[in-house]
């Protein structure tokens, strides 16, 4: 089984000393667009593109969106103007629905999740679920976070278009439950512009909040995955994107989420850039002794040393290999007596002293 996202907001603390793996969450929101043989389409691919989770949306149109809401995305990609009437078009899951995902996620061994968006789907999705998930778009919503701290579960706070003290206020509610909390840089652009990806606030969260795991929320186009790889060097320990089985179908999300041919890729990359970052202790490797040995110097005579010469500094040169007493030590060496007669050029030992 993979490792589990609760466990790892519990467990891990932020270093910004080192790199982990992301665990990385495929958000397939509802891109099942109301069928259970997509939705668990997606779940399979999911899991065989690398994911650690599948993300849904849970929601009703009545609940989250008043009748008269305008539109927040591009709509040459999708025409609805309406935040109510999308929403509508994707609302039929409910609770029995999530209950046969997260049974068919447990088949694929890969972690369930949904956001959800109402107190009546945060409750039932209490009994599916380890770890809530908070969109940016409910961020100031407080007394919707407040409910959701009642549960007593790690939390993923989205922090997309917002102020910093907006984001603060919110952590300081969580934070008087003592709730685990990773805070996942977010720009609610739909999709994102490479430009407007700002990834570098993830460096101002980490400052402003080093006690907090720190995350990415992705909405740029998948292209080469390079984006999400980025935000993981710059220590991103969660990575969150749109996921689809189609890219070229139409409408608000398919064409700026990513599928299963870019999850491998983004894992093959990442398993590729770990390769190369390598151990975050300063070592030497074993690759590197015959270079410590010989590319390093010792102590040399620098010229002949005559018997019982006590040695000065114009005694001594240093050169290569290391294989005598090394350049470090020479003001141990400096003031000692030779014992026998040192040939010019010797790599200096300690035997030849008193």
């Amino acid at each position: 089984m993979k490792m589990k996202l609760a466990d790892l907001l519990v467990q891990r603390k932020a270093d910004q000393f080192s790199l982990q793996k992301p665990y990385m969450i495929a958000e397939a929101g509802v891109n099942h667009e109301g069928s259970m043989d997509l939705a668990k389409r997606l779940i399979q691919e999911a899991a065989e593109g690398g994911a650690h989770a599948i993300k849904f949306q849970t929601y009703k149109a009545e609940t989250i969106a008043s009748k008269e809401s305008p539109s927040y995305w591009d709509t040459s990609k999708e025409a609805t103007k309406s935040q109510f009437e999308l929403f509508k078009k994707y609302d039929k899951f409910w609770k029995s629905e999530y209950e046969a995902l997260k049974k068919c996620c447990d088949e694929f061994d890969i972690e369930f999740l949904s956001t959800p968006f109402d107190v009546t789907s945060a409750d039932f999705l209490n009994d599916l679920m380890d770890v809530y998930k908070i969109s940016s778009s409910d961020l100031n919503n407080l007394p919707f976070v407040e409910y959701l701290c009642q549960f007593d579960k790690p939390i993923l706070l989205s922090t997309g278009a917002s102020y910093l003290w907006e984001t603060k206020r919110t952590v300081e509610l969580i934070d008087k439950h003592n709730i685990p909390l990773c805070l996942m840089h977010c720009v609610l652009n739909y999709p994102t512009l490479n430009e407007n990806a700002n990834l570098g606030m993830i460096k101002d969260l980490q400052r402003h909040f080093p006690d907090k795991v720190i995350g990415y929320s992705d909405h740029t186009l998948p292209e080469d995955m390079q984006v999400c790889v980025n935000a993981t060097l710059l220590g991103a320990e969660i990575i969150e994107k749109h996921f689809t089985h189609n890219k070229t179908l139409p409408g608000n999300d398919h064409y700026h989420a990513m599928d299963k041919e870019d999850l491998l890729v983004y894992n093959q990359k990442i398993e590729s850039l770990f390769n190369v970052l390598g151990s975050f202790d300063k070592k030497p490797l074993e690759t590197e002794y015959i270079s410590r040995q010989n590319a390093r110097r010792s102590l040399v005579a620098k010229r002949e040393i005559p018997k019982g010469t006590i040695i000065s500094m114009d005694d001594l040169t240093w050169k290569r290999p290391a294989s005598g007493i090394s350049p470090s030590e020479i003001k141990q060496i400096i003031g000692k007596k030779s014992l026998n007669k040192i040939p010019e050029d010797s790599v200096l030992k300690n035997f030849m002293f008193e």
